[in-house]
């Protein structure tokens, strides 16, 4: 980034580019699924979701088909804070705040089931016939022929991780294909390394027609996010005129110079390091860490994918969300960072950690949740 900021520290994105925006989408055009070879830069994840979800109107225009606005979601989603993101997103604060927000959308039951998966190791066994209500239920009501897209996360992550169960995303795939819809994984959150590849959709075998991704691109050192679409998608937007924008959308900042340098870098030492292999090396640790707190006091479920990991807690009657409050001050007093969405509380370990770090994490967890549900013992284990 200083090496960038010495040479050009800002350029339009307006009838005209930088060497940087086309380097870093020609470099995440190399390394999504195949298929997936055109990248449009935004500046965060909320506003790759709102992009993401206007390319797929555009696209639906474009084929003659503008009757498609219906936008399927899931519940307890989350896809950013723009008014897009809320209409697809499935967080309830959310919505309630603001409404239901600008967009024609409806919404999937989560993945998560209390009673078959509460501690589940990875992806649950049962549960793929969850995505049936797409078919059965949400096209039944809509009619195929007015849906734009449905946009996923390949497991949830801001409402504590919620983990598909095997078979659910392939299904959403096939339904998809059959009723000619547009399938939109966000990857904010799993992009970049967090389940042992670049993204999810390779780590789990699907690929669908839009990827858009944000957090990991730089590491947080500037704000970038972006859209990966398909070579079709791409193809039917692109009949000029010559003298306008193809799709008339866009950032001022979309492709910084800055943020392109950042994500430049972040992506060498993912690969020189190979971080996403160092994912999956750890990834059976940090299972075995995480579910060796299932018998801490009020655990009532553990989740976990990749290098991430949802331990609930039993809430406290007539105050959802104060008891995973308290757990995450507490872990915070220890040391630890961790987010509490209700009453779950969110591990994420960094790709550079060690074995050792991750049982640390795991012990710092124990003693905040047994300080959070008022047990005795706690102790103190800074230092």
């Amino acid at each position: 980034m200083k090496r960038q900021i010495d040479t050009l520290d800002f350029a339009s994105n307006f009838q005209v580019g930088h060497p940087g925006a086309f380097a870093l989408a020609e470099r995440i055009a190399d390394l999504a699924p195949p298929g997936l070879d055109r990248v449009f830069l935004v500046n965060s994840g909320s506003e790759a979701c709102d992009t993401a979800m206007k390319i797929a109107l555009a696209y639906a225009r474009a084929k003659g088909e503008g009757q498609r606005t219906v936008f399927v979601g899931r519940e307890r989603g989350f896809h950013g804070v723009g008014f897009g993101g809320i209409s697809v997103g499935g967080m309830v604060n959310n919505r309630r705040a603001f409404g239901t927000a600008l967009l024609r959308s409806d919404h999937l039951r989560a993945t998560w089931d209390p009673s078959t998966q509460a501690f589940a190791r990875g992806q649950p066994v049962t549960g793929a016939d969850m995505a049936d209500e797409l078919e059965h239920r949400i096209i039944a009501l809509h009619d195929a022929s007015n849906i734009a897209a449905v946009v996923v996360e390949p497991f949830a992550g801001s409402t504590g991780v919620l983990v598909p169960p095997v078979g659910y995303l392939e299904r959403l795939r096939e339904i998809c294909d059959r009723h000619k819809l547009l399938l939109i994984f966000d990857e904010v959150i799993t992009g970049f390394g967090r389940l042992g590849a670049m993204f999810a959709a390779q780590a789990l075998n699907v690929v669908p027609d839009m990827i858009f991704f944000a957090k990991t691109v730089t590491n947080g050192a500037a704000p970038l996010g972006g859209v990966i679409v398909s070579r079709q998608i791409h193809d039917a937007l692109m009949h000029g005129p010559a003298h306008l924008s193809e799709l008339m959308h866009g950032y001022t900042y979309s492709g910084h110079p800055l943020a392109c340098a950042a994500a430049l870098a972040m992506i060498d030492v993912l690969e020189t390091e190979d971080l996403p292999g160092r994912v999956r090396s750890l990834a059976p640790h940090f299972e075995n860490a995480v579910h060796s707190l299932a018998d801490a006091p009020g655990v009532v479920s553990i989740r976990n994918m990749g290098l991430a990991a949802g331990i609930e807690l039993a809430p406290i009657p007539g105050a959802v969300g104060q008891r995973g409050a308290k757990a995450q001050a507490a872990a915070f007093d220890r040391g630890l960072l961790t987010r509490s969405p209700g009453d779950a509380l969110v591990l994420a370990p960094p790709f550079i950690c060690e074995p050792a770090d991750i049982d640390r994490m795991a012990e710092l967890m124990r003693l905040a949740i047994t300080d959070a549900m008022g047990v005795s013992g706690g102790g103190d284990s800074l230092g």
